[in-house]
């Protein structure tokens, strides 16, 4: 009986210590952040992070079916005029940098980015933003999103749609007055407005009126 017991405590502690194990191996691999594409295609459903940042990308679109685990992906200043439609296929995406690209829309699979907590449209000049609302607003888990150094000096009258907003970026633009547009945004809870050209200072009672923590 002393034996059949010291056994069953050997097995619960190898598996207790290979269960640990794997575990510290699991963290330390959704760490890691590759930035060579080659390299992340060896082993596709091992890649949490993917930075492709300052690179000049000829993606195919079927590689991204791949990156079954994906979590957060920069295509930060990659001067790209199109987003890849095979980005639809990163269903585990929390995170996405699209900042510094030439692209106009939105492909319509954007949508099936369902877990996307956060997306950054930073120095994007030729965005189309009124266009690519209705798509950021089929996406139930987008809390954060940047809008920073975008050149905006107004809201488009859609924007009420992003509704899911709890944070919103709109600091580096040409705002003169805080836009009307972000008091249908039920959920927003900070918004950052630094650095625009307001023609009046903003008082604090106008501030509580939003319902909601500004910037300046």
């Amino acid at each position: 009986m002393i034996k059949f017991l010291l056994f069953l405590l050997f097995i619960f502690t190898f598996l207790f210590e290979s269960a640990k194990a794997q575990s510290a191996l699991d963290s330390t691999q959704k760490a890691k952040e590759f930035i060579n594409l080659e390299e992340a295609l060896k082993k596709p459903e091992n890649v949490y992070r993917l930075n492709l940042s300052n690179q000049s990308l000829k993606i195919a679109d079927t590689i991204w079916s791949k990156f079954s685990n994906l979590q957060y992906l920069s295509f930060k200043n990659a001067h790209l005029t199109q987003i890849p439609t095979g980005i639809g296929y990163l269903r585990n995406l929390n995170v996405l940098d699209l900042s510094g690209n030439d692209f106009e829309l939105l492909p319509s699979t954007f949508t099936n980015l369902t877990k996307l907590q956060e997306l950054y449209l930073n120095d994007e000049k030729n965005f189309q933003f009124e266009r690519v609302i209705p798509i950021l607003s089929k996406l139930p888990n987008l809390k954060s999103l940047h809008l920073e150094n975008d050149e905006l000096n107004s809201l488009p009258n859609n924007f009420y749609m992003l509704n899911q907003l709890e944070s919103l970026y709109l600091n580096n633009n040409r705002f003169e007055y805080v836009p009307v547009e972000i008091g249908g945004l039920k959920n927003l809870k900070f918004l950052d407005f630094h650095d625009n050209i307001l023609r009046t200072p903003i008082q604090d009672n106008q501030i509580q009126s939003f319902g909601f923590k500004i910037r300046f």
